[in-house]
């Protein structure tokens, strides 16, 4: 994949996530967004294991944000070559208002 390259996965099943391969996606520094429902509360994250991060949000493993509100739905990411670019990605997705993250993935994820 490609830096900056967009995808998007409406339910996301650890390991047999859309039709990327494990290797794709697994050990590469990764932006992420989370919904808790279409249009609901959002959260952005980085990681450099994706399959591995969500999991860890769905089985909700970990006290805070998104244990707290719910929020487990892989609904947009982002691929990148380096941790530094994927973190800068994420500081500026997070100084987006929430309208430009909806538009984000709806231009991804129609539904």
């Amino acid at each position: 994949m490609k830096t900056g390259e967009t995808h998007y996965f409406q339910v996301v099943i650890p390991a047999k996530a859309g039709i990327q391969s494990e290797a794709d996606v697994s050990r590469s520094p990764a932006v992420y967004l989370l919904a808790s429902a279409k249009r609901g509360t959002l959260y952005t994250g980085v990681t450099s294991d994706l399959i591995q991060r969500v999991w860890q949000h769905r089985e909700h493993l970990t006290a805070g944000f998104t244990d707290r509100y719910d929020v487990d739905r892989l609904v947009w990411y982002e691929m990148h070559e380096t941790m530094e670019s994927a973190i800068l990605r994420e500081k500026r997705l997070k100084k987006w208002n929430r309208e430009w993250k909806i538009r984000l993935i709806e231009q991804t994820n129609p539904e």
